[in-house]
C-alpha cells in the first residue's frame, strides 16, 4: 500500500517539528547543564535580617548558598525549581500571589531571605506580583538580562541567586519602579 501524499507531508512536517523542539531543548539546557559542572564557590554576602512582621533586624554577612541542580530540583516544587534556578518565567494571573493582598513579607523560596513587603505591593496589570521596592536593597542582586532579544534588569537572590524576576521603570511613587516576580519564586509569611 502507499502512502499519500497528505501523510507524507505530516510525516515530514512532524519529523520537522519534533527535530525543532530537540534543537531547542538541547540549546537551551546546554548551559545549566555546564553552570552545573562547575558551580562557584561559596562567597560572602552582606544581607538584612527581617521577622515576619517585617520588623528590621540585624544586617549580617552570610556564605552565598550553593547547590547542584540536582539538589536544588529534591528541594523544590518544579515550577519553583525551572524559575528560579533555570530562570523560567510564570504564565501571567497564574501565580498564587499575584492577587495576595494579605499583611505580610515575601521570602525566597529556596533559602527563605526577606526580599519584598506587602506595604510595597502594588497592582500592575501585569498578571505578577509587583513591588516598587524590595525590603531591602542589600537582600537582591541586579543584573542585565539579554535574553529574548531585549536588555531588561534580572532581580535574584542576594543569598541563593535564585532568579526572582525582572525591574522596570514603569512603577509608582515613590520610587518609579516595578519589581515584576515569579509567584513560584517567593514564599508568603503572613503577618
Amino acid at each position: 500500500m502507499q502512502d499519500s501524499p497528505i501523510s507524507r507531508r505530516i510525516f515530514l512536517i512532524g519529523g520537522a517539528a519534533t527535530a525543532a523542539a530537540v534543537a531547542i531543548h538541547h540549546f537551551t539546557a546546554r548551559p545549566h547543564v555546564a553552570a552545573e559542572e562547575h558551580l562557584p564557590a561559596p562567597h560572602d554576602v552582606t544581607i538584612v535580617e527581617f521577622s515576619d512582621a517585617g520588623v528590621r533586624g540585624a544586617t549580617i554577612h552570610v556564605q552565598t548558598i550553593v547547590k547542584p541542580l540536582a539538589a536544588w530540583r529534591a528541594q523544590l516544587p518544579i515550577d519553583s525549581y525551572t524559575i528560579t534556578r533555570l530562570a523560567e518565567t510564570e504564565y501571567p494571573y497564574s501565580g498564587k500571589y499575584a492577587s495576595n493582598h494579605d499583611h505580610g513579607l515575601y521570602r525566597c523560596i529556596c533559602c527563605d531571605t526577606a526580599l519584598f513587603a506587602s506595604d510595597t505591593k502594588f497592582e500592575s496589570g501585569t498578571g505578577w506580583p509587583s513591588f516598587y521596592q524590595p525590603i531591602a536593597k542589600e537582600n537582591v542582586l541586579e543584573t542585565t538580562d539579554g535574553s529574548l532579544g531585549m536588555e531588561r534588569t534580572a532581580v535574584s537572590c542576594r543569598r541563593c541567586e535564585a532568579h526572582l524576576g525582572h525591574v522596570f521603570d514603569d512603577g509608582p511613587a515613590p520610587t518609579g519602579l516595578r519589581y515584576c516576580m515569579n509567584s513560584a519564586s517567593l514564599k508568603f509569611a503572613k503577618a
